[in-house]
This record gives structure tokens, sequence and C-alpha cells, in this order.
């Protein structure tokens, strides 16, 4: 394994799932309810990434969220399978990481009951030491508690730990918890604006990412 990582926590939306079209199906049915415009699915690309609550507040008014969550949210169970696919190579990434015996986590800002959803649909749950989702602990990504919550849960030393993600939440989550993110072009940002918010490496899908992941130094 690269830079002998033994622990990989894994972003979900984005990184190991394709979502997109699910949730902006979600946004589409809840925003109209409260007078605004279904949004396209570039502007949802735009907003998501820091939790569902910060994604809104780019679509309502502060005084509007609290209302607009569940509706969202449940609408979302409803269909949560219907779109849902994996990424090109999220499987094989991890089942072959699982059977080097590297941990893996899943590490999301994703509501806990739909993430564990998805990963058992999936059938990633088998292959996981964990899944650290929003509504599990009083952290999101990327606050440095979390990440230091979720190593202490693995038993997991930063050195030897690498974060796969998306987004600049993801850079910055690997940032406050001391260990690098490769990050992928898959899901919200360019390569050149995870460059800038200091991804150790940028890769166009997992495929590449794996292939350099598992070369021996």
């Amino acid at each position: 394994m690269a830079q002998g990582i033994s622990t990989v926590l894994l972003d979900l939306d984005g990184t190991l799932v394709d979502a997109f079209t699910t949730i902006h199906r979600a946004y589409c049915h809840t925003l109209p309810q409260f007078g605004q415009a279904a949004p396209t699915l570039a502007q949802v690309r735009r907003a998501i990434g820091g939790g569902l609550r910060e994604a809104m507040r780019h679509f309502l008014p502060e005084d509007q969220i609290e209302a607009a969550l569940p509706i969202h949210r449940a609408f979302t169970q409803k269909i949560l399978l219907e779109d849902l696919r994996p990424m090109a190579g999220a499987l094989e990434l991890v089942r072959d990481l699982h059977a080097r015996g590297v941990q893996l986590a899943v590490y999301t800002n994703k509501d806990s009951a739909t993430s564990r959803r998805v990963c058992a649909h999936l059938g990633l749950t088998p292959l996981l030491a964990g899944i650290y989702a929003a509504g599990d602990t009083p952290w999101l990504k990327p606050a440095a508690e979390l990440a230091a919550h979720v190593l202490a849960q693995l038993g997991a030393a930063p050195a030897a730990t690498l974060l796969v993600g998306d987004s600049p939440f993801d850079v910055e989550a690997a940032r406050n918890g001391g260990f690098p993110c490769w990050a992928v072009t898959t899901g919200t940002h360019s390569a050149g604006e995870l460059r800038t918010a200091g991804a150790a490496r940028v890769f166009a899908g997992l495929p590449a990412l794996h292939q350099a992941l598992t070369q021996v130094p």
C-alpha cells in the first residue's frame, strides 16, 4: 500500500456513490412547497457537501429550513434506491482494499439512516469497520472533533490514515484530522478547485486512485 496506509475513510456521495439524481429529485419535490422554483441539477451539485441543512441555505431563508428538512428527508427515503448507483470503480476499490487488510469506514455528512441504507444496498456494509454519518455524533465534516472521534473508534493513527473524497469539505476535514485527502473529480468540484483546497493528490476517478493507492512504494 502507498505510504503505509492502513485505514481509509471514504466519503459517500460523489465519491463512492452517484446519488445526484436522487438528491436533485428531493429538492425539486421540496422547494416548490415553499414558493421556490425547482433547482437545476447544477445548482444542487454546487450546494451539497456540508450536510443537508447547510445545503438548504442556498435555496431557502433560515426560517423555512426547519420545516423543509423533514419533507426533503422523507421523500429521499421514498425514492432512495431508484436511481442510486456506485461510482465507476467504487465496489472494486472497497473489495480489493478489504481483501488487502485495509480498515475501511464511510465518513460522510449524509444522514445516518440514509447512509446505512445505501451501504447495505450496495453490499458495502460487511466490508466496513464503521459508518460515520450526520446524526451519529454532534459534529459534521470538517470538524476536527469528528476526525478525532472516528480515529479513536477505529484505533487508527493519523499518519496511517487517508481520506478519499470529492470536495473541499473533505480536504478540510482531512487537514483538521491530521491526515491527507486524495480527491476525485466525480463529485462537485474540479481538479483545480480541489488542488487549491489542498488535496494531496487529485484523480479523474476511483480506478486511477485505486491503482495509485495499491502501488508498492
